[in-house]
């Protein structure tokens, strides 16, 4: 680094090159160099098997902060961004949803920088190849042009980054190529970039004046929470958070002690009694107050993995909805007819809910990613200006709009205290029917706002990854005709009313509700098959259209509801049906979750036979007569194939690469500096 900043001595007489050395080793770091110039860097980029950091020299920092940066768990290529102003040759840096979406001088961004570059970045191993090609054509030509080749007419003469450090031209150039890079933010703890021997000082002392593992402690709380979780829980967590770690508890043993607790208080809800149900609220609390540490305690010691997100996802859900089936049990023991058709109803809402919140976080990281240009007059609709309202309102952080903004949305805290209080105070039923309102409000309110600024964005999102299956398609819709003209959210419409239609004629023919078997409808099964099938004419069109990102959900909602109608009208018990409603759930959560931490698909999941597969099994039990007997068989299979599937990926495949010889990608290759 040709500054005179690298070579600044330190309160400790090193170098500051040399102090940022041993920070880095202690941070984590497996290797570390000092590269000449940008064409080591790119030699060491390819010749690295792990992820790789790539520092300036003028960075003072905490060490939590270089190890939370090659720690990150936000995605494989990281950049760390801070908010101190641009100084000459300093790239700036736009970013969405946590997302660089955009880095320059500050003149070409002009209003837009959210921050600076802090001088330090991961690269993950997927992307270590453009991390050698930026390397190469800045340190030949200057910065990447548009189309990613070098050029003397590029930046990198006009932009004022010319004379500035390497690195900052190295991340220019690495982001002009594409690579999907997410922003490391600096909270609580201290990092600037330095130039001279007063700023270097200044920086030194705003570091010593901050106690580092206290800060790292409060950091471990998410920045921005819902107002229950925020004002109930984060309060004092963070002491269980460090208690555990006192004591060597990981985070998945935290989770598994939260189920623990869950399924207690399912239980205490099922048994009834205001002791009982008190008990119950009370533990359910105290889960969900662990259900939130064991994420900080991932926070605070740095134990990310793959299976520990997975598996907290996972159990969140699972929780949930064992939660739900101790309140339908013991609402139906307490005179109730309809608690388990309560129960079912609710895991249906919140499930389909949650297939819409994922898919629209995709939609908005992609949109994120390729931003929309302005329009003539800045104002692109409703959609356009329902927008800007809700990042005027998320910016307002402790507003009254602000909280009502989060707290409408019926998030998971807020559920977890509605069923605890209202099960306390009440009981079962009021829970499940106070779940039921809030949820369904909640669902119309996201869903219309959302609907109106996914219009707007018009950025498709089901063409981006393997539709097949995300759709959670069968072997059956693959060989179905497209219906192209159509489109396929309108076909899984079609189908997912047809489903609808064949409950409502079967509930409305049982006026008792989940109990006997209605007659006469055990052939308008098929019928109601045929219809749901039409849902599967969209499986080869394009997904491309503004609200595509639905069919997943809608394709969820049409096989849980096809589901509940085989088994009302084959008169088999409602806990039956809960049962494999839950476990179609665990199947398609295991699908989002893998989608949300980036995960390759189930391996076993060409046997789970396709939603339309499953469809055809059930309706043959229904004409045979034994629906029950279909449900139970069909669930117990793909509990057996989603626990196999669980120990393939997560235990047999790891430990069959762990022993392949080095030809593969190590988990945790070294990390060069």
């Amino acid at each position: 680094m040709p500054l005179p900043a690298t070579r600044l001595a330190t309160d400790a007489g090193a170098t500051l090159a040399d102090r940022l050395a041993d920070q880095w080793r202690r941070a984590g770091a497996t290797e570390v160099r000092h590269a000449a110039d940008l064409t080591e860097v790119a030699a060491l980029a390819d010749a690295a098997t792990g992820p790789v950091i790539v520092s300036g020299a003028d960075l003072v920092a905490h060490t939590a902060v270089l190890r939370h940066l090659l720690t990150s768990p936000v995605g494989p290529t990281v950049a760390l961004v801070l908010t101190d102003p641009a100084g000459a040759g300093r790239a700036a840096v736009r970013e969405e949803r946590g997302q660089v979406v955009a880095a320059g001088t500050p003149t070409e961004l002009t209003d837009a920088a959210t921050g600076i570059f802090g001088g330090a970045l991961r690269v993950g191993v997927a992307d270590l190849p453009a991390l050698a090609a930026a390397a190469r054509a800045t340190g030949a030509d200057g910065l990447p042009g548009a189309d990613g080749l070098p050029g003397a007419d590029g930046p990198a003469g006009a932009d004022g980054l010319s004379a500035g450090p390497e690195v900052d031209r190295l991340f220019v150039g690495l982001t002009a190529l594409g690579t999907l890079t997410f922003a490391h933010r600096v909270r609580l703890l201290v990092a600037h970039r330095v130039t001279d021997p007063a700023e270097l000082a200044a920086a030194e002392a705003a570091v010593a004046g901050v106690d580092e593992d206290r800060a790292e402690l409060r950091l471990s709380v998410k920045e921005k929470d819902d107002f229950f979780t925020t004002y109930f829980v984060s309060t004092w967590s963070p002491y269980v958070t460090k208690a555990c770690a006192r004591i060597g508890l990981g985070p998945t043993s935290v989770t598994m002690i939260s189920v623990a607790f869950a399924v207690a208080a399912a239980v205490f809800f099922a048994v009834g009694g205001r002791p009982a149900l008190v008990a119950g609220a009370v533990l359910l609390y105290l889960g969900f107050v662990l259900d939130c540490v064991d994420g900080q305690l991932a926070r605070y010691t740095r134990h990310f993995s793959a299976w520990g997100g997975w598996l907290d996802t996972m159990a969140d859900r699972a929780k949930e909805y064992v939660v739900y089936a101790g309140l339908g049990f013991g609402a139906t023991a307490a005179g109730f007819r309809y608690g388990w058709a309560l129960a079912i109803a609710a895991m249906t809402l919140q499930t389909v809910r949650h297939m819409t919140d994922a898919w629209y976080g995709v939609l908005h990281d992609e949109a994120a990613r390729r931003p929309k240009p302005a329009t003539g007059g800045g104002d692109g609709g409703i959609g356009d200006r329902l927008n800007a309202a809700s990042t005027r309102v998320q910016a307002d952080t402790g507003s009254l709009s602000y909280w009502l903004k989060r707290t409408v949305v019926f998030p998971i805290g807020e559920r977890w205290a509605l069923i605890a209080l209202a099960t306390a105070l009440f009981s079962p039923l009021v829970a499940l029917v106070a779940v039921l309102v809030w949820g369904t409000l909640a669902f119309g309110y996201t869903g219309a706002l959302r609907t109106l600024r996914a219009r707007w964005m018009w950025v498709p999102v089901l063409d981006t990854v393997d539709a097949t299956l995300h759709r959670d398609d069968g072997p059956l819709a693959g060989r179905l005709p497209a219906l192209r003209p159509v489109g396929p959210l309108v076909l899984a419409v079609v189908g997912a009313l047809g489903a609808a239609g064949l409950l409502a004629a079967a509930l409305l023919a049982d006026p008792t509700g989940l109990a006997a078997d209605p007659t006469g409808l055990r052939w308008a099964v098929p019928v109601g098959l045929l219809v749901l099938l039409v849902a599967g004419l969209g499986a080869g069109a394009a997904h491309n259209g503004p609200l595509d990102w639905l069919v997943p959900a809608v394709l969820r909602a049409a096989e849980y509801l096809f589901a509940i109608a085989v088994g009302v009208v084959g008169g088999v018990p409602a806990w039956l049906i809960f049962a494999y409603v839950f476990v179609l759930t665990v199947h398609h959560y295991d699908l989002v979750a893998r989608l949300e931490k980036r995960q390759a698909a189930p391996p076993l999941h060409g046997v789970t036979l396709g939603w339309e597969g499953r469809s055809v099994l059930l309706t043959v039990a229904s004409i045979a007569g034994i629906a029950g007997i279909g449900l139970a068989t069909l669930g117990s299979y793909l509990l057996v194939v989603f626990a196999a599937s669980v120990v393939l990926a997560w235990v047999v495949l790891p430990a069959r690469a762990a022993r392949t010889p080095a030809d593969a990608v190590p988990v945790g290759g070294r990390s060069p500096l």
